[in-house]
């Protein structure tokens, strides 16, 4: 009996060795700005713009298991060939991760600390464009798992058509010889 709860034992702490764990350091803004080149004059036309959303994420690692998360937001907003504003937004975080194997790592930064941070950006942008004199902009909600999937996808068909490309040069080579 006592071998058997020592194994329960053993293997209780070898799942909360492997247990991942997330945890939020510190949130905040890293850079941020916002332009209004062609105001007070966008003020007095037909409010029709054209929403451009640019997302952005990098992350580094800062010591072990503790990882800076950067979200980049770029807004540009114009009208027919004037921008009316363009904000942009790093929203930031320190990310304390561990018991992830590392190549679980950058998915997790591009996915889950990005979640995260989005709706700190999105309130930030929000604030900025309505203090700019313009109606508020909310952002929608982002499926960064879906963005991470897609990106994957497209390096691996370019990591593809590259290795094919590379093949195809070989053989013309030894045609050549």
């Amino acid at each position: 009996m006592t071998d058997k709860k020592q194994e329960k034992q053993e293997a209780a702490q070898q799942t909360e060795a492997t247990t991942a764990q997330l945890a939020i350091s510190k949130i905040y803004v890293k850079d941020i700005s916002f332009e209004a080149p062609n105001s007070p004059k966008v003020f007095t036309e037909e409010w029709k713009p054209t929403v451009d959303i640019q997302l952005n994420n990098n992350a580094q690692t800062l010591e072990k298991n503790t990882h800076e998360v950067v979200l980049a937001i770029t807004v540009t907003v114009k009208f027919e060939d004037k921008t009316v504003y363009l904000v942009e937004v790093h929203q930031a975080g320190i990310f304390n991760i561990s018991g992830v194997p590392e190549q679980h790592l950058p998915a997790m930064a591009a996915t889950v600390c990005p979640n995260i941070l989005f709706p700190y950006a999105r309130e930030a942008i929000s604030d900025i464009v309505t203090r700019g004199g313009f109606p508020q902009l909310l952002l929608a909600p982002v499926n960064f798992e879906a963005l991470y999937s897609q990106e994957m996808q497209r390096q691996q068909a370019a990591a593809a058509a590259g290795a094919d490309a590379a093949t195809s040069e070989d053989a013309a080579e030894q045609v050549k010889h």
